[in-house]
């Protein structure tokens, strides 16, 4: 006689629910976030640069480059341009806003393509992180990596060329959160592509945010686009930062309609991106690819 426990009659346990058990996430929307286990993450990805000098070396590079190179472009201009004399630091000021963009983007997905590269996803998926949490813990970790690259960025760009983007003010502190939340947005985006088609997508981490940098008027009013490309760059809030930047160096004013508008469409983005880094986790709990999904 088997000694194997059967279940209840009329009782059958579904894939979601074993899959919901084996993983220890929870769909209770209740829950209290955890400060200790979203500490613990930032303690893992602090463990993780502080032992990898590439790592480390690879959050000032591409800033310190794109810095000097710019910044000899900008040069250029304000020899033969007379628009560009009359606003010093125009194109400048726009790489480095840019940079804080782009970072803050990389920064959040680099977080989650360590775990997949270290093949840790399973071990995450079963402890009691909740996705919550991870999402929190990858946007912290954004923030503090965008900040330690652009330091040492606008630290060249002050000894090369005598040009400091903190003489933007306060405005400089609104401009930087509205181009971080919207790099978290794009990057939970990515994470969720990444989810349903692993490393296949990685190349998005790079290669998406590009795609947005002509219709964000970066180097130039967004009046040069195209009535159609005007009409795509209205809802993105990086247009209306940079078109703000360029109101407090040239006019110098805060426009304060741009920075609401700017706030707004971050909001409708980052819900957005959280949704789908929500749905790409739970589908893929559901079909079973969650330790697939680093291969």
């Amino acid at each position: 006689m088997s000694s194997r426990r059967k279940s209840p009659p009329g009782r059958r346990r579904t894939t979601g629910e074993a899959s919901g058990t084996a993983t220890g996430w929870t769909n209770d929307a209740r829950a209290n976030m955890n400060p200790g286990r979203i500490g613990a993450m930032l303690a893992r990805y602090y463990y993780l640069y502080r032992g990898s000098v590439p790592r480390i070396i690879e959050l000032v590079y591409w800033p310190i480059v794109q810095v000097v190179l710019w910044g000899f472009i900008t040069k250029f201009f304000l020899e033969h341009s007379s628009w560009l004399a009359n606003a010093a630091g125009a194109l400048l000021g726009g790489v480095l806003l840019w940079d804080v963009l782009f970072r803050g983007q990389l920064g959040l997905s680099i977080s989650f393509l360590e775990e997949m590269w270290a093949r840790n996803l399973g071990q995450l998926f079963a402890s009691p992180l909740r996705p919550g949490e991870l999402m929190a813990a990858m946007m912290l970790a954004s923030l503090l990596r965008t900040s330690l690259g652009l330091a040492p960025a606008t630290l060249a760009a002050w000894l090369l060329y005598e040009y400091s983007i903190y003489s933007l003010g306060l405005p400089l502190i609104a401009f930087f959160a509205s181009l971080m939340m919207f790099g978290w947005s794009i990057g939970l985006a990515v994470c969720a592509l990444l989810i349903r088609y692993g490393l296949s997508a990685e190349s998005f981490a790079w290669a998406l945010i590009f795609i947005l940098a002509p219709l964000s008027a970066v180097y130039y009013p967004v009046d040069v686009l195209p009535g159609a490309a005007q009409a795509i760059a209205f809802i993105l809030p990086s247009s209306h930062v940079f078109e703000g930047m360029r109101a407090v160096m040239i006019e110098g004013s805060f426009r304060t309609d741009l920075f609401l508008r700017a706030i707004s469409l971050n909001l409708v983005y980052l819900a957005c991106g959280a949704a789908l880094f929500l749905y790409a986790f739970q589908t893929a709990r559901r079909r079973g690819l969650i330790l697939q999904s680093g291969e």
